[in-house]
C-alpha cells in the first residue's frame, strides 16, 4: 500500500517538475546572462552593410551600472569614432536619453527609437534589464536556427512594453531552455510592423559569465540592410555618480 502510494504522489508531481519556469523569471534569467551585477565598461562597435558592402561604421566607450532604487541600467556612452562624432556623448538615466555634442556644449532629449548608426538605434547600444520593462508571456517553444545556423530548441517569449518610454513595443525573444541565453528576437512597432530581426551570438566567457559579444540586425523591409554590433573590451570599472548627471556631462573627461 505504501509503495502504491509513493508511485501515485510521484505520478502527480511529475507535471509539476516539468512545467516551464514562469516567463518573467525566463526574461529576467535572460538579462543576467546579458548584463554583469557590478558596474561595468566596454566597447560597442557598429558596422553597417547595404547589398553586402560596408557602408558605415562607429565606435562608443560604454560605462554603465545599475540604479540601486529600480533595478534599471544608468549609461554614459562616449563616441569613439568616426573623428567626426569623437567626443560626443549619450546618456540614458531611466527612460530619459539626452545627446551631448561639445561643439555647442548642448544636452538635448533623444529619442530611444532614433536610429543611431544603420539598423542600430540609440536603445539599442544602451544596457537594458527587458524585465523591468517588458510584461512577459510564454507562448511555447520552438526549434530555430541561431546566427551561426545552428539548430537551438527555445522557449518563446512574447514582450509587451509597460510603458511608452521604451525602444520597442513589442518583442518576440528566443531563448535557450538551458541557461536562457538569447538567441534570436524581433522587433515590432506600435502598429505591429517588424521593424528588424536580431541574431545574439559570440557568446565566451566575460566578467564572469558567458554573454554575447555580437548582435547582427537585420532590416525588417530590406533584409539586405545589415548592422553587426560588436562588443569588446569589457572591463569591470568605477562609474561615478557625477558621470550620470545631465549638468556633468560638459565636464566630463574620458579616463
Amino acid at each position: 500500500m505504501k509503495t502504491t502510494l509513493m508511485a501515485l504522489t510521484f505520478a502527480l508531481a511529475a507535471p509539476f517538475a516539468l512545467a516551464a519556469p514562469d516567463a518573467q523569471t525566463i526574461l529576467a534569467g535572460s538579462d543576467a546572462v546579458r548584463n554583469p551585477d557590478k558596474p561595468f565598461g566596454l566597447i560597442v562597435s557598429l558596422v553597417s552593410y547595404k547589398d553586402g558592402q560596408e557602408n558605415e561604421r562607429s565606435a562608443l566607450a560604454v560605462y554603465s551600472r545599475a540604479d540601486k532604487n529600480s533595478g534599471q541600467f544608468r549609461s554614459l556612452l562616449r563616441f569613439v569614432s568616426p573623428a567626426r562624432d569623437a567626443g560626443k556623448l549619450m546618456l540614458k538615466n531611466g527612460n530619459d536619453l539626452w545627446f551631448y555634442d561639445p561643439a555647442s556644449k548642448a544636452s538635448v532629449p533623444i529619442s530611444p527609437q532614433q536610429r543611431l548608426l544603420g539598423q542600430a538605434s540609440n536603445g539599442d547600444v544602451v544596457t537594458v534589464n527587458l524585465a523591468l520593462d517588458y510584461t512577459a508571456k510564454l507562448d511555447g517553444e520552438e526549434d530555430i536556427q541561431d546566427g551561426d545556423r545552428q539548430s537551438r530548441h527555445c522557449y518563446k517569449l512574447h514582450l509587451s512594453a509597460r510603458n511608452g518610454g521604451v525602444t520597442y513595443h513589442a518583442i518576440d525573444l528566443w531563448l535557450d531552455k538551458d541557461g536562457y541565453r538569447s538567441r534570436k528576437a524581433k522587433f515590432y512597432s506600435e502598429s505591429g510592423s517588424l521593424l528588424k530581426t536580431a541574431y545574439y551570438r559570440g557568446y565566451r566567457q566575460v566578467l564572469g559569465r558567458e554573454r554575447p559579444t555580437e548582435t547582427v540586425i537585420i532590416d525588417g523591409l530590406n533584409p539586405k540592410w545589415v548592422t553587426v554590433m560588436r562588443n569588446s573590451d569589457f572591463a569591470w570599472r568605477e562609474v561615478p555618480e557625477a558621470w550620470l548627471q545631465r549638468d556633468y556631462l560638459p565636464r566630463f573627461r574620458a579616463e
